[in-house]
C-alpha cells in the first residue's frame, strides 16, 4: 500500500520557495521583487506599463511552475489562503486556478482543506513511457526513410550542446525543458501534425518526470547526456532498430529513477 505524506505549507515557506532551492538561485537584489511576489508590470519602450496578467492566470502559472519543477512535490497540501498570501491576492483567483489544475490532473481538491499535489503514479509513468517510445520510434523511422536523418540529428545535437552547458542541479528545471525539446525535435521532424499535437500533450508530464528524476538521482544527468549522444549517432547511421532499443532503455531509465528512488 502506498502512503502519501502530506505537508502543509506555511505562507512563509511559500514566499521563500523561489529562493530556497539551489535550482532556483535568487536574482540580484536590485531587480528582483519581494519573495513570493509578482514583479512589477513591465514598461513598454514608450514608458507605458504593459497590461498585467489576470490574477487567476498569475496563480495558475505560479503553482504549475512549482509542481513541474518539484518545488511543490507530489503529496504536498497547498491551501488557498497560503497561495493567496504568497501572491498578495484574494482567494477567488486562487480557487479558479486550483480548479484548472485539477482538470489537468495536477491537483486534487479537498473542501476546506486545500489542494493536494497529485503524485506521479506508476501507471501514469508506464503510460507516458509507452506513448513516448511508440511516437519517437515512429518519428525516427520516418526521417530515416526520407533521407533526413542526418539533418534532424544535427538539430538534436544542437539542443544536446545546450544541455551539456548547463549546471545541474542549479539549472535542473532548464535541463529538463531542453530534454523535452531534444525529443520533440525528432517528433516534429516526422511531419505528422496530429502526432506532434498529441506529443505536445505529454509536455507537462515529461518535464515533471525528468525534473523529479534528476532531483532524486543527480547522477542521471551524465547518463542522459551519453544516451542522447548515442541516439543521435544511431539516427545518423540510419539504424531504426538500434534507435528504438536505446530509446526504450533511455526513457525507462529516467522514469525508473523517478519511481524507484
Amino acid at each position: 500500500m502506498t502512503c502519501i505524506y502530506v505537508v502543509l505549507n506555511t505562507p512563509a515557506k511559500l514566499r521563500n520557495m523561489s529562493t530556497s532551492d539551489r535550482s532556483h538561485p535568487p536574482a540580484p537584489a536590485s531587480t528582483s521583487p519581494a519573495p513570493g511576489r509578482e514583479p512589477a508590470p513591465r514598461q513598454s519602450p514608450s514608458g507605458e506599463s504593459a497590461p498585467a496578467r489576470p490574477a487567476g492566470e498569475r496563480v495558475y502559472a505560479w503553482v504549475k511552475e512549482r509542481i513541474l519543477d518539484g518545488r511543490l512535490p507530489g503529496g504536498e497540501l497547498l491551501s488557498e489562503g497560503d497561495a493567496a498570501t504568497a501572491l498578495d491576492l484574494s482567494r477567488t483567483p486562487v480557487r479558479e486556478a486550483f480548479l484548472r489544475l485539477e482538470v489537468e490532473g495536477l491537483l486534487r481538491l479537498y473542501p476546506k482543506r486545500g489542494a493536494l499535489v497529485v503524485p506521479v503514479s506508476p501507471d501514469e509513468a508506464d503510460e507516458v513511457t509507452e506513448a513516448r517510445i511508440l511516437l519517437e520510434s515512429h518519428a525516427a523511422e520516418r526521417v530515416i526513410e526520407r533521407g533526413e536523418a542526418a539533418d534532424v540529428a544535427a538539430r538534436m545535437r544542437a539542443v544536446l550542446d545546450r544541455q551539456r552547458a548547463l549546471d545541474v542541479p542549479a539549472d535542473r528545471a532548464r535541463f529538463s525543458t531542453l530534454d523535452r525539446e531534444f525529443h520533440a525535435t525528432l517528433v516534429d521532424a516526422a511531419g505528422n501534425g496530429l502526432i506532434s499535437h498529441f506529443y505536445s500533450g505529454l509536455h507537462d508530464r515529461q518535464v515533471r518526470m525528468a525534473t523529479s528524476a534528476l532531483r532524486r538521482v543527480p547522477d542521471r544527468r551524465t547518463e542522459i547526456l551519453a544516451e542522447h549522444d548515442t541516439l543521435c549517432t544511431l539516427l545518423e547511421h540510419g539504424d531504426a532498430a538500434g534507435f528504438r532499443a536505446t530509446l526504450t532503455t533511455h526513457i525507462n531509465g529516467t522514469h525508473g529513477a523517478l519511481l524507484d528512488s
